[in-house]
């Protein structure tokens, strides 16, 4: 049971995001837009540091000076995973009007909603390696450290699940196909989650490696996509603030709760 609840709790927050649509009538400003962007970026980065780059470092501790290497190089291996997956799959980022990835005669609905999967499916592997490690009794990565992931990413899934459902209403689609274009695309966070946890239990040994991977995957998300979009327009330095306090609410979730 607590297994399950960690798993779906980012796609719990991804739907309930999803379903502003019933209750907000206009469009997201771009203002607000950037605003829950920034958030969300910020939760990501602190996730990737505190959450699975600093576990990963711990859990290669008797590599004595060398413990960053696991870190690194699972690090560098989700950076090129995302990138490949970016060039494979094409899809389209909110507030875009040029797809990226192979041409394929796609909707535009269904490019931005594999825009958005591409996003979250790092999240619910970050998640799945965490409950991996307490799964397989490592010392660094408890429930309470899996569980305060689980919460800090439905955190930042809610305004996510908004920020994907409402400009689809906006563009003249149903309230209803709005929201479950929204809430499905959360729908990969628990899959990731899964399949995740039975990679780990595969290959304990390389669960310092899988933590990076997890952190790289993130911190490509952040850096490709989430920040251009939060600076895109007028200057603003609404997506900065977000992003710091996203970021602490992040770290502080973390440090007070895992």
């Amino acid at each position: 049971m607590h297994i399950l609840v960690s798993i779906f709790l980012p796609f719990l927050g991804t739907a309930l995001g999803a379903g502003c649509v019933f209750f907000m009538r206009d469009q997201m400003s771009r203002t607000l837009q950037r605003a829950l962007t920034g958030f969300a970026a910020g939760v990501m980065v602190a996730a990737s540091v505190w959450s699975l780059l600093i576990p990963a470092m711990e859990q290669a501790a008797g590599l004595g000076k060398w413990s960053f290497f696991p870190a690194a190089v699972g690090f560098w291996i989700g950076v090129l995973f995302l990138l490949l997956l970016d060039r494979l799959i094409p899809h389209l980022h909110l507030n875009s009007e040029q797809a990226e990835g192979p041409r394929a005669a796609l909707s535009r609905t269904t490019m931005m909603v594999l825009a958005v999967v591409l996003h979250n499916l790092p999240e619910g592997m970050a998640v799945g390696v965490v409950l991996a490690g307490w799964l397989g009794g490592s010392a660094e990565l408890g429930f309470a450290a899996a569980l305060t992931l689980s919460v800090g990413i439905a955190i930042q899934n809610f305004p996510e699940g908004a920020i994907i459902s409402m400009p689809l209403r906006a563009e003249g689609m149903g309230k209803g196909r709005a929201f479950a274009c929204g809430m499905l695309s959360g729908a990969v966070e628990p899959a990731g989650a899964l399949l995740t946890i039975l990679a780990a239990g595969l290959a304990v040994p390389a669960l310092p490696y899988l933590l990076g991977f997890a952190a790289g995957a993130m911190v490509y998300v952040v850096v490709e996509e989430l920040i251009p979009e939060m600076s895109e327009g007028e200057h603003s330095n609404v997506g900065t603030i977000l992003f710091a306090l996203g970021f602490t609410l992040m770290m502080a979730l973390d440090v007070a709760l895992g």
